[in-house]
């Protein structure tokens, strides 16, 4: 038994031997401590050529409040360093992880509008290095992102945003770092990305020029994605709600004018119900200084609402004027208790009112025509003649007033009239 355990552990020493050889073999092979990898490679000489390749794996979040977007991809780079080539004769690369990293010189590509990114580390930072035996290398990193998207809310929620990461060297310039897609717009690759608000319309790659005024000119790439957002969400929790409460205080146009209590309360909760609705989208959305379609669908809305119960002021108005002419022309008892009528909703009632023959104020015509008096400025036109007389703003008010009924009769059709030129108008403009 003790010579089982003692070959055992030789075995164990020999086989940890072994693997650090092969280590120090490796590192050798790479001449990693011949070279000061703190310089790019060509050092002093023409800009080293460095290709980017993209995999967006997921749009993880876009949010309009922050007005940023958060993306997870597989950032690839592609370069030629010769200090790290080495003779094989099966031409195959060497896979190494983040530890050898630390230790040669990589390209320092950075985000632009980066509020916040990190390589994921589980288990392992998620970085590979692979070089192969001519020196060309490929560095893949798996990281998050979230950037700034400059979005124009004019249309929201019926927009179309354009949202781009951005990809730049920090600390090289023209002169030191090319930067370029590797493969033309293939070296932007997605996978099947879904979105619960948005839908991605285009991904496209595109590169250009920063200049900057203390270093220079530098290369940047751009990924360049258009979103367009889904209606059907906010039509089910702004636009039927709002379209519905309009609808609905429009109800009031068909109860009797006098049932003061009904028609309030009903104006009053239409009113309220449109105000929580506004609040709830405004809470949701960044404080810009201009106005949104949403903006413009609720307010209108809004306005509608407010009208109906601003028209059935009038109406009650009116009918408290109209009565209290017939009061003034004695055709109310005097003995009528004016405010035991009022008492219940501010206005009088008909079938509280007797009316009885009072002596007339003024010559009327009479069922003999013979006793009627002489009209001496009616004159019949002559034959072939027609006159019509038109009548003034105050007489058409007059008339409102008399007939007070009629404000509720031109309501109930220009009020859906006005609403459904309006929606006609909207949703032509904005979809």
């Amino acid at each position: 038994n003790m010579i089982f355990k003692w070959l055992r552990i030789d075995y164990k020493l020999k086989r940890q031997d072994s693997t650090k050889t092969l280590l120090i073999k490796s590192e050798q092979l790479l001449r990693i401590e011949e070279h000061d990898f703190e310089m790019r490679p060509g050092f002093g000489g023409a800009a080293i050529p460095v290709g980017i390749d993209v995999q967006v794996e997921s749009i993880d979040s876009i949010s309009e409040v922050n007005m940023d977007f958060t993306m997870t991809l597989y950032l690839r780079h592609y370069w030629k360093d010769e200090r790290l080539s080495f003779p094989s004769r099966t031409n195959r690369s060497r896979t190494f992880d983040s530890r050898l990293v630390k230790k040669i010189w990589v390209p320092d590509v950075f985000f632009v509008h980066s509020k916040r990114s990190f390589i994921h580390d589980t288990t392992m930072e998620n970085i590979m290095l692979r070089v192969y035996p001519d020196g060309n290398i490929l560095y893949s990193v798996r990281v998050t992102v979230t950037a700034l998207c400059s979005m124009d809310f004019s249309s929201f929620p019926l927009d179309t945003q354009n949202c781009s990461l951005e990809l730049e060297s920090y600390a090289y310039n023209e002169n030191d770092l090319m930067l370029y897609w590797k493969n033309g717009n293939d070296s932007l690759r997605t996978d099947e990305i879904v979105l619960s608000q948005f839908f991605i319309e285009h991904f496209h790659a595109s590169s250009g020029l920063a200049f900057y005024s203390s270093t220079g000119w530098y290369n940047r790439l751009f990924i360049n994605f258009i979103l367009r957002r889904h209606i059907f969400f906010f039509m089910l929790q702004t636009y039927f709600p709002t379209m519905l409460m309009v609808v609905l205080s429009w109800v009031s146009f068909w109860i009797d004018r006098r049932a003061v209590p009904a028609r309030v309360s009903l104006g009053i909760t239409t009113v309220l119900t449109m105000s929580t609705i506004i609040t709830g989208v405004s809470s949701s959305m960044p404080q810009v200084s201009y106005v949104k379609a949403v903006d413009i669908y609720l307010w209108t809305s809004f306005l509608f609402v407010f009208l109906s119960v601003i028209e059935y002021a009038a109406v009650n108005y009116c009918t408290t004027l109209e009565e209290m002419r017939k009061m003034k022309r004695g055709k109310i008892l005097s003995t009528f208790n004016a405010s035991q009528a009022m008492a219940f909703d501010g206005c009088f009632h008909d079938n509280d009112i007797e009316l009885t023959q009072f002596s007339p104020l003024a010559p009327t015509l009479t069922s003999d025509p013979h006793t009627a008096p002489p009209q001496t400025s009616d004159r019949r036109p002559t034959e072939g003649t027609r006159l019509r007389r038109q009548r003034s703003v105050r007489e058409n008010v007059d008339m409102l007033v008399s007939n007070s009924y009629l404000i509720d009769s031109y309501s109930r059709l220009a009020f859906p009239l006005s609403y459904l030129l309006f929606n006609t108008i909207y949703w032509g403009l904005y979809s």
